[in-house]
């Protein structure tokens, strides 16, 4: 894989890739495009691991989610910020000590499964 697209990213391709390189083609696809953001290393960290659980296919519900988001109208690159935005509220809670189940990930993979397009833009504007 030479550049990322976060509109069409080969599961299998991307998983070859070194954790590094997949950081570069996120960074370099968002310089490209000239997305003006406060931080581009941390905007890229998450699309990394937004693109790592998508790769995992159904061990995980983030593919699915992906692709309930984009029945609903939004592109793959917005459907991957979404889910970047539960995986932050999630990672901000872990952070904090908020009680959980025993499962760390269940209530991330709880808040995927509730996520609509719809509750993302009202939540997230």
């Amino acid at each position: 894989m030479k550049r990322y697209n976060p509109l069409d990213v080969p599961a299998q391709k991307w998983l070859d890739l070194s954790e590094d390189e997949r950081l570069r083609l996120v960074e370099d696809y968002h310089r490209h495009v000239r997305d003006r953001l406060p931080n581009v290393a941390g905007h890229a960290a998450f699309h990394v691991i937004v693109e790592n659980q998508a790769a995992l296919g159904d061990e995980v519900p983030v593919q699915r989610t992906l692709d309930r988001l984009m029945k609903e109208g939004i592109d793959r690159h917005e459907a991957i910020h979404a889910v970047a935005t539960v995986l932050a509220e999630h990672m901000s809670d872990l952070a904090r000590g908020v009680p959980s189940q025993s499962d760390p990930n269940a209530p991330y993979y709880a808040a995927l499964e509730k996520l609509t397009v719809e509750s993302w833009q009202q939540t997230y504007g």
